[in-house]
Order: C-alpha cells, then sequence, then structure tokens
C-alpha cells in the first residue's frame, strides 16, 4: 500500500526527537533550484507572492537566504517530526512504536511544494511554498508544471501492480499527480460531519480525520480495501449509503 498526504503550513522543529533514523530527499536538487529562484525575491515579493502577512514573510525570506546542502541531523529534520498541522496530529508520529516505522517509511508519502516527494524520515528544512503557488520556474509557469511528471513518475516507480493506492492529500496538493498516468487506481476516502442536519465536509475534522487514517493502517497493519472500509476511530464509520463512488468511500460521524 502507498499512502498521499499533504504537508503542513505549521512546523515543529523543536520537540525532542524519537528515533536517529533519517533518509535523504530525493527531489534535493529540485528542491534547491527552487529555493535559489525564492531567495531572490524580498520580503515584500514573498508576501504578495504567498499571500502572507509582512512578519511571515520576513521568517520565510530568512529560512530561505538560510537553506544549505548537504542535510544533516544538525541542520534538518525528519519531515514526519517536522510537520504540525491537522493531518499530523491525527497521525501523532511520536506515539508510533519505533518497531513501526519502518513501514510507515515504506507506505507513507508526503507531498511537497519544495521537496516534490517526502518520505516520513527524510530530512527536511524548514520552509513554506504551497503546491498552489504561483511561482515561475523557466518555461514551467507554476509548480504543477514543474512537479507533475517528476511525482507521477515517482509514484510509479514505488508502486507494485495492483498496489493499493491511498489518496488522503488535499485537492490543492493531489493536483501535483497525474492521476490518470499512475499504473493502479487511487482510493481517496471522503470524511463527513453531521451539522444542522446535514452531512458536511469540515476542513478541521476532514485534515485530522485523514492522518487519522494513517496511524489505523499502520496500528492495524491494513491490506486491503476491506481493511480501510473498516476504519472506525474518532466515531467515523463507512457510510455505504453515502458513498456515490465506490474509489471514494464516505466515512460519516
Amino acid at each position: 500500500m502507498k499512502i498521499v498526504i499533504s504537508p503542513a503550513k505549521s512546523l515543529d522543529f523543536e520537540s525532542k526527537l524519537p528515533t536517529k533514523e533519517y533518509s535523504q530527499p530525493l527531489f534535493l536538487k529540485e528542491a534547491e533550484q527552487l529555493n535559489k529562484v525564492l531567495a531572490k525575491k524580498k520580503p515584500k515579493a514573498l508576501s504578495a507572492l504567498m499571500g502572507i502577512s509582512d512578519n511571515l514573510a520576513e521568517l520565510n525570506w530568512e529560512r530561505n537566504q538560510q537553506f544549505t546542502l548537504p542535510f544533516t541531523q544538525a541542520n534538518a529534520r525528519p519531515a514526519i517530526y517536522a510537520f504540525n498541522g491537522d493531518v499530523y496530529h491525527g497521525l501523532d508520529a511520536y506515539t508510533l512504536e519505533t518497531d513501526k516505522l519502518e513501514s510507515l517509511q515504506e507506505k507513507l508519502r508526503i507531498l511537497s511544494g519544495l521537496y516534490g516527494v517526502l518520505k516520513p524520515l527524510d530530512l527536511m528544512q524548514p520552509y513554506r511554498l504551497e503546491m498552489g503557488t504561483q511561482l515561475k520556474l523557466g518555461r514551467k509557469k507554476n509548480l504543477y508544471e514543474f512537479w507533475k511528471k517528476r511525482i507521477t513518475d515517482q509514484l510509479n516507480s514505488e508502486l507494485q501492480d495492483k498496489e493499493l493506492f491511498l489518496n488522503l492529500a488535499s485537492n490543492e496538493y493531489f493536483g501535483a499527480v497525474d492521476e490518470k498516468l499512475l499504473k493502479v487506481p487511487v482510493i481517496t476516502p471522503i470524511f463527513k460531519d453531521w451539522k444542522n442536519d446535514n452531512l458536511k465536509i469540515i476542513s478541521f475534522f476532514a485534515k485530522k480525520a485523514r492522518g487519522t487514517m494513517v496511524r489505523y493502517i499502520l496500528d492495524t497493519d491494513a491490506k486491503t480495501r476491506e481493511d480501510i472500509l473498516g476504519f472506525d476511530r474518532d466515531g467515523y464509520q463507512y457510510s455505504k449509503e453515502h458513498t456515490l463512488k465506490e474509489n471514494q468511500p464516505v466515512f460519516i460521524r
């Protein structure tokens, strides 16, 4: 099984790491290329490009200036312990048993505007570059054009025939994958909550549920589609009634 998730804007480079294991990103040359473009932009330009506050622009200007190779444990951090958003709270990697790390590293991939594809233990330096940012790179008018073939080819090189592929990323990030060219079908779970007598996707809850599903898969050693449909954490249950497409199972609570 392969699972893709989105990164997070919030980062944690302070908490004590539960492991000394790490790996190196596959697309470091590309990340360096992107950072060189970003590093030339002043804070005001970053603020306009990314739609962020002046304070955030200053912070990320500093990050762009400090980007340096090679990545080491002294200047970088494993991605799964660096991202700190809702998805990662649901996954809660800090409490994952160390004997599950190998499975996590094998199954999970994090899509990234700067790094393309990250394995959980891949080292990364702090950054902010959302996939939807309209950053031009030579003839490439945005990050989707820059990354789509690279990311899709990499995922295909890792996928086995008939292997389950679970998309738990946001639309913004999964848009960097050419789904039509993937060698296996994609399963995209949908998480909905009852609110005012209507079922709705509530962003905060859906993000956390994506991470919780990753944790469920690791904890239960889920292997099949039926195993995934057994997801029952935080009050969610698979609803055949509300599932309109087989490859988009709906979980409700």
